[in-house]
């Protein structure tokens, strides 16, 4: 079970949070021979490896019948201010049609050297605008937790910069993916005598579970339904070698 004290005061804000543009379930956003950047941390990054969730995005796209191509851009340790930085090179001047934007726990997990909310919202809210003046359409994602447990300090402060996201993803009209409570759902079904991490390697990078978790949420914040995400799960898993007699 999730505790929950600390944790009201954020939920209650979260719930009262207008919802982010949505998808036509069944309708899937991105058409054939798009270009998705994914702009984000280490997380990110390693997604973009076999297994990861940036892999899984694309090949449960094509076997939904869309053939698109990923433009990886995450860099191990980056927070909102880097990730501004480096948009136009790592993102804008590869011409995108769609950017998903997972940034938001190194700028909580890193304290001191992380970046406060106000400054957070600035550099979001830029990162957005400029892919949108530049004609990318933007899907933002929530950020995961720090350590699977929600009602930690780094989770409690995380949950608002989380809120800002929801806000931002529905004045700008961008999609969302809400990664954070689709990580929180899962744990909640876990059993109470369950020891150690269910989608994480370390409390924060993902798992094969967490990395399809992630890929899941992504594929439905761009429209697949039910029998699409089915498909896609389909071609997760890696088939069988057949011994030769």
């Amino acid at each position: 079970m999730l505790k929950l004290g600390k944790m009201t005061m954020v939920a209650a804000l979260m719930a009262s949070v207008l919802n982010a543009v949505t998808v036509e379930a069944g309708e899937v956003a991105v058409k054939d021979g798009e270009k998705i950047a994914f702009l984000g941390d280490s997380i990110t990054a390693q997604g973009a490896q076999p297994g990861g969730y940036v892999t899984l995005v694309i090949r449960g796209l094509e076997a939904n019948g869309v053939k698109a191509t990923a433009i990886p851009a995450g860099i191990s340790g980056h927070k909102s201010d880097q990730m501004l930085a480096r948009l136009e090179k790592d993102v804008l001047s590869k011409k995108p049609n769609w950017m998903t934007l997972s940034c938001g726990v190194n700028d909580v997990w890193h304290g001191a050297k992380g970046v406060p909310l106000d400054q957070y919202k600035v550099n979001i809210t830029k990162i957005v605008e400029q892919c949108q003046a530049a004609g990318v359409k933007v899907m933002i994602l929530t950020s995961t937790m720090i350590k699977e447990d929600a009602a930690n300090e780094l989770n409690v402060k995380l949950a608002t910069y989380n809120a800002f996201l929801h806000e931002l993803a529905t004045e700008k009209k961008c999609l969302l993916a809400d990664l954070n409570a689709a990580m929180q759902a899962e744990l909640a079904k876990a059993s109470p005598e369950h020891k150690g991490n269910l989608l994480t390697k370390d409390g924060v990078h993902m798992n094969p579970i967490g990395n399809q978790m992630m890929a899941t949420g992504v594929l439905e914040a761009f429209g697949l339904d039910a029998t699409q995400i089915a498909k896609a799960r389909e071609s997760w898993v890696e088939p069988k070698a057949v011994a030769t007699p």
